[in-house]
């Protein structure tokens, strides 16, 4: 292990056997190393944005046996938002601040490929200054698939509707295997890794992330890892890296074995050592707890995402973030834990410091 901490201190790569071992490391070294890169990148600094997540219809084609969101099989609770129910959501958010709409859905085969880039154009036209962060890989998949476009034609009307960037969704683990069980018929990885090259070829941004904590192993981890960290190699065209915290309640892989606090975050400091070209890691409070996501600051992390407001995919799983949080909330919270919140926005770029 001497070795490998001797690597990480002179800031040289890790290989996929070296991520591997980093877990038998103990939390108070992973820790310090993580915190190490963390504070010479970005010092005392913990960023965040104010944003509103939008979740428009929970009607899906796919059965994923992880997710809670999604509405098939004739469930009751279906539910498609109209467009003047979206954009009065965004004229309200954009009153309080909001800078950013995530928007995030199932993939409802019935609402036509019009529906999503319609609600885009108008999102854009009324409020040009929104930062609009929509349509998963597996949305775009999805699409793709259902409407017959190929993923350059899917990405070209993104564009044209007016989409600045692409959240990191439908990674979930990369490993095939793991895929199959947990999402079978759902993008595939080599899919999800080509639609986020186009996506950067255009010269746009995305996110990445990576859902642990259910079937997978820790060495699924540092795959997904590598995986991601070639292509930031090859496209630079990642902001940052979220490791999603599985949640266990209201879907089917009854997952009985939760992951450990300590668990989530040495997975938390190695994806700060292994993926050196990635310039932010989030810790994403919805899915972790907002306490241990402030804990994570310490371990790597130096993004908590933002205040959100409404959230409806983790919270049907059980995660406490259905109301988001206020921002004045927000901002204590991080200067109470000892770092300089940063509001910034969807690309990074600083906005001011609180």
């Amino acid at each position: 292990m001497k070795s490998i901490i001797k690597k990480i201190e002179n800031k040289e790569r890790l290989t996929y056997e070296e991520g591997v071992r980093l877990y038998d490391l103990d939390l108070f070294t992973l820790g310090t190393l993580a915190d190490t890169i963390r504070q010479d990148r970005w010092q005392n600094r913990s960023f965040f944005n104010i944003n509103r997540h939008i979740n428009p219809t929970n009607v899906c084609k796919d059965v994923c046996k992880f997710c809670a969101f999604s509405a098939s099989r004739k469930n009751p609770n279906q539910y498609t938002m109209t467009h003047e129910e979206i954009l009065q959501i965004v004229e309200d958010a954009q009153k309080r601040g909001v800078k950013e709409v995530h928007i995030v859905s199932a993939h409802n085969p019935v609402a036509g490929l019009e529906w999503y880039m319609d609600i885009f154009r108008k999102i854009k036209k009324t409020y040009p200054s929104i930062h609009i962060k929509a349509l998963t890989a597996a949305e775009i998949n999805f699409l793709s698939q259902e409407y017959g476009h190929s993923y350059e034609e899917i990405i070209e009307m993104m564009i044209e509707n007016g989409v600045d960037s692409m959240p990191g969704g439908g990674a979930e683990i990369f490993d095939e295997e793991v895929r199959d069980f947990i999402c079978k018929g759902k993008v595939s990885s080599d899919e999800w890794f080509e639609i986020h090259k186009l996506w950067h070829q255009s010269g746009h941004m995305s996110n990445a992330t990576m859902l642990f904590g259910h079937v997978e192993q820790k060495h699924h981890r540092i795959d997904h890892m590598i995986r991601l960290r070639t292509l930031q190699d090859e496209t630079g065209g990642f902001n940052t890296f979220i490791p999603l915290v599985y949640q266990r309640e209201n879907n089917y892989l009854n997952v009985k074995n939760f992951l450990s606090s300590q668990e989530i975050l040495k997975t938390m400091a190695i994806s700060r050592i292994m993926l050196d070209n990635f310039p932010h890691i989030k810790a994403y409070w919805v899915t972790s707890t907002v306490n241990l996501a402030l804990v994570s600051q310490a371990y790597g992390a130096d993004d908590l995402d933002g205040t959100i407001e409404r959230e409806s995919i983790n919270s049907a799983a059980g995660a406490k973030s259905a109301s988001g949080m206020g921002l004045e909330e927000f901002v204590s919270l991080i200067k109470n834990s000892g770092y300089s919140p940063v509001e910034r926005d969807s690309l990074y770029n600083e906005l001011k410091v609180w």
